[in-house]
């Protein structure tokens, strides 16, 4: 078990090399090539559209049907070409993985995450399911829908 430092003396001041969540996203962004719906929707036939959000907002707000789901939680063991855990569609570093959120601010972090694996060709939907909606593009009823990765 590793012991945390001493409490700071102010407990209201961040401790030193820490960073705020805003800092947090505004480095993964900055490591990411973002794509617009309609970039993500041309990219489709080749390219893994993973979605990521809870059964709750998929439920209320829809899906889109050339998505694979994998929640937030398994989504590394899943995409993680050496685990024993990855999904079958999971062949090698090379594909193009693109993470949807609801608004695109979950996906940046968890895109990031997987460039730390080596999935360097991984980025993210600007806007999540959200921009990709109010595109117009296909999206299908989410209440009940099956084929979540788990």
């Amino acid at each position: 078990m590793v012991t945390p430092p001493d409490s700071p003396a102010d407990p209201t001041r961040p401790p030193p090399g820490s960073r705020s969540i805003d800092r947090i996203l505004r480095d993964a962004r900055a490591r990411l090539d973002r794509l617009g719906p309609s970039e993500t929707f041309a990219r489709l036939p080749t390219a893994l559209l993973i979605d990521i959000r809870p059964q709750a907002q998929r439920d209320e707000f829809g899906v889109v049907p050339q998505a694979l789901t994998i929640e937030r939680n398994v989504l590394e063991w899943r995409l993680d070409p050496r685990s024993a855990h990855r999904i079958p569609q999971m062949t090698g570093y090379h594909l193009t993985v693109v993470v949807m959120c609801q608004e695109g601010y979950t996906s940046s972090l968890a895109a990031a995450a997987l460039q730390d694996l080596g999935l360097h060709r991984a980025t993210d939907l600007t806007g999540g399911f959200r921009a990709w909606r109010l595109a117009g593009l296909p999206t299908e009823d989410g209440s009940g829908r099956s084929g979540a990765v788990s």
